[in-house]
């Protein structure tokens, strides 16, 4: 099974409460034509890491979670939400989810100005956010936090590539997520760009207080930014493996 690693599973079980975790994923998602990939993370941190070699499906964990693929079996539970659960025929669509995902490259859109970056995730989600709009993802107060001020009439292609990156975690953060997700968001980065936004998503960590999981095969983000890690490391397995 590919989940935490021993260590990190032993320390889920010795922090077991009554309280309910923030992660609940258990699924089993198709890996090809004859694999699967079994998950199964518990954690009552609100920010986790998912680490591992380029390939072993770390992605893959949160394109599920986005609802972006469909597990094949199982559940997927964040705090008071249920995203997914075979069992009781929950699946919700991905709009419906309200999660912010920022990927390795930011996906701006070129002809459009940083404002308008920034407005596009603000509107993409109206629909299905509460209608008082909370505080912490203000256009205002987004932009002060990612410190992109002086980068509102600018066109990403102008932009360096910490610059894109924080543009993109800004239009996540005005979708007004409940989750959020970081898809390596730094492996396009030199190292000096590297450390010139870490400090910016510890920011967001601290202040944005959202359920967040990191994806990185870098240790020195991974300590940063995770409250608790999981390793995905072992190799899928054939349809034939038990359960």
């Amino acid at each position: 099974m590919a989940g935490a690693a021993p260590a990190a599973r032993a320390a889920v079980v010795s922090a077991a409460s009554d309280a309910a975790p923030t992660w609940r994923l258990e699924f089993a998602l198709r890996r090809g034509a004859t694999f699967r990939r079994d998950v199964s993370i518990r954690s009552q941190r609100r920010v986790i890491a998912l680490v591992g070699a380029s390939g072993v499906g770390k992605s893959s964990v949160l394109h599920a979670i986005a609802g972006l693929v469909r597990p094949l079996h199982g559940r997927i539970e964040i705090g008071d939400d249920c995203l997914f659960d075979s069992a009781r025929g929950i699946d919700l669509p991905p709009h419906r989810r309200r999660i912010g995902y920022v990927f390795q490259d930011a996906r701006l859109f070129p002809h459009l100005d940083v404002r308008a970056n920034l407005l596009y995730g603000f509107r993409a989600g109206r629909a299905h956010r509460p209608a008082v709009q909370d505080p912490r993802f203000g256009f205002d107060r987004v932009v002060e936090l990612l410190g992109i001020g002086a980068l509102l009439a600018r066109r990403s292609p102008g932009l360096s590539g910490g610059e894109m990156q924080r543009v993109a975690l800004g239009r996540a953060l005005l979708s007004q997520p409940r989750i959020l997700l970081l898809d390596e968001p730094l492996s396009m980065l030199d190292m000096d760009r590297r450390d010139e936004l870490l400090p910016y998503l510890q920011r967001v960590r601290d202040e944005a207080a959202l359920p967040m999981a990191y994806v990185s095969h870098v240790p020195d983000e991974v300590r940063r930014i995770a409250e608790e890690v999981f390793v995905i490391g072992e190799a899928p397995r054939g349809d034939g493996g038990a359960g």
